[in-house]
């Protein structure tokens, strides 16, 4: 392999929704095509029915797994992934943004244990609030303790909504929804998303909306009440540790604010960076609001500059 002695940048892959719009190009400059409603930017993507393609250098033209079968220790470092840190077949985070225009189903992700006997992903998450108009919201666990049966009947009579926990939210704020949390993200949010490499979701409520071909989009009401978590009841917003939003096993999440010059991580390990406001200058490259790139575990100059007043990011690594 070449010297990897720039970072490594992504072309996004968008994905139209019935409930997103068009703010990823309005606040972030992305060329997202013509009269479509976006609701998803995947960034960071190794799945089998979508990967994240190098867009140029001269890693140019190959796929995020490729990079991570063949030139792993070379792009990553040491780090394996997955809760069991075992390795893993594929790159294990997903990070997309996304432009809730409409609400999003109520809905939940199963652990793994779930997973497993269900035939689906186990799903972790985390959201950063890249903007959110005002009033906006996210919908996150319970409002109060509840039985399962209390919940079927909450179904039954239509008053599901009622159920879930709200919490206002503003530019900034950030929510970690561990495997099992009832949730949905509100009208109006831009939203960073951190997740376990995983698209297995069961909706449960759909605000009675139609899709283009006027049918309701399905649910999954059985497989989503062997996943929810019935005790997980008013959850509160990330409070940070520091510079630390969230660690997890799977990921950890720090937001940054730069006045100068600092190491973007030890050699040997990688990280993703998302320039949040401002301008940073990475190697031999300036990056703006909205974009994405990844600092090899073996690249040589691994500190990042503040190219603007209020430079701020968000720093994304895999614990080893």
């Amino acid at each position: 392999m070449t010297d990897l002695i720039t970072p490594i940048v992504f072309k996004p892959i968008f994905q139209e929704r019935i409930w997103g719009g068009r703010k990823l190009e309005q606040l972030f400059g992305k060329n997202i095509p013509a009269g479509k409603r976006i609701g998803e930017s995947w960034e960071i993507v190794d799945r089998p029915e979508a990967q994240s393609m190098v867009r140029d250098g001269p890693l140019v033209g190959r796929s995020l797994h490729d990079l991570w079968v063949n030139f792993r220790e070379e792009v990553f470092g040491k780090v394996t992934g997955g809760p069991s840190r075992t390795a893993l077949s594929r790159f294990p985070l997903l990070i997309k943004l996304i432009d809730a225009r409409e609400k999003l189903s109520l809905q939940v992700h199963p652990t793994e244990v779930v997973a497993e006997s269900l035939g689906g992903e186990a799903k972790t998450e985390f959201w950063y609030v890249a903007a959110a108009e005002p009033g906006a919201e996210i919908y996150v666990g319970l409002r109060e303790t509840m039985a399962r049966a209390q919940f079927e009947q909450a179904l039954h009579s239509k008053t599901v909504a009622e159920c879930v926990h709200s919490i206002p939210v503003k530019q900034g704020d950030a929510m970690f929804l561990p495997s099992g949390r009832f949730h949905a993200i509100g009208a109006g949010n831009v939203l960073i998303e951190v997740q376990q490499n995983s698209d297995t979701t069961y909706r449960v409520f759909d605000w009675n909306r139609l899709d283009d071909s006027g049918q309701p989009r399905s649910l999954h009401i059985e497989a989503a009440l062997q996943c929810i978590d019935f005790n997980d009841v008013t959850p509160g917003l990330v409070r940070p540790v520091g510079d630390t939003l969230v660690r997890d096993k799977l990921f950890e999440v720090q937001k940054w604010s730069l006045d100068s010059a600092r190491e973007i991580a030890p050699p040997g390990q990688f990280a993703i960076m998302f320039c949040l406001t401002g301008v940073l200058r990475c190697g031999d490259a300036d990056f703006a609001p909205g974009e994405f790139f990844l600092v090899p575990a073996s690249m040589p100059d691994r500190r990042i500059h503040p190219r603007a007043n209020g430079t701020s990011l968000l720093r994304i690594t895999i614990p080893i």
